[in-house]
């Protein structure tokens, strides 16, 4: 059993659990899903195989946990991030940048993927939360539709289009060096705000096209 820390048994329990999850993210990077085991996991956390149990039944648990976790701790610091700039044009290209690399860094399984490991109400579960950074996404292509910085279009269409470009863009980055991987981002971002249909002046800076 692994020294209590904490200042509290609840303390001690969060504790715990995110070492557990944290653990598993690190596998999932370096191993990947198939040949996981709990106990991988374990030992990995430095914890007994009886402690990861106690907080997750099997595999399934563990992988929708830790999906969640990061999905919502990525949302929170997005949403802060975005917060931070005015311009929509501007926003679109943190979301595109964020989004870019956060499905680089975790190399969850792709979406058929993950409905293929997942019991569908678990897979829902996932879909729900991930569905909230859909919104996000339609909320800035409305608001750059809104204040004339991009033209007017199917926003959930659009939407749809620029989250394949993004799982696409992060799937051929894997394996690239540093700055291979800025370079790509970069075009990424430019590509997908042209293809919004977003317009620069001399400058660099986004210009209103209506």
């Amino acid at each position: 059993m692994p020294r209590i820390t904490a200042a509290s048994n609840a303390a001690q329990r969060a504790e715990t659990r995110r070492r557990i999850l944290t653990a598993f993210g690190e596998l999932l990077f370096t191993h990947g899903l198939p040949g996981l085991t709990m106990t991988d996991v374990a030992r990995h956390a430095g914890v007994g195989r009886t402690a990861v149990y106690n907080y997750y039944a099997d595999m399934e648990q563990l992988l929708i946990a830790y999906a969640l976790d990061e999905t919502e701790r990525f949302l929170d610091d997005l949403r802060d991030s975005l917060a931070a700039l005015e311009n929509p044009v501007d926003r679109l290209a943190l979301y595109v940048r964020a989004q870019v690399e956060d499905l680089s860094r975790r190399h969850l399984p792709p979406g058929p993927a993950m409905a293929a490991v997942l019991s569908p109400s678990s897979f829902a579960k996932l879909a729900d939360h991930v569905g909230e950074l859909n919104l996000l996404l339609q909320d800035i292509l409305r608001d750059g539709i809104a204040s004339g910085y991009l033209p007017s279009t199917d926003v959930e269409q659009l939407a749809r289009l620029i989250h394949g470009t993004l799982s696409s863009s992060a799937a051929r980055g894997n394996g690239a060096e540093a700055e291979e991987l800025e370079e790509r981002l970069v075009q990424t971002v430019r590509f997908i705000q042209l293809g919004a249909g977003a317009r620069f002046d001399d400058d660099g800076r986004p210009a209103r096209v209506s």
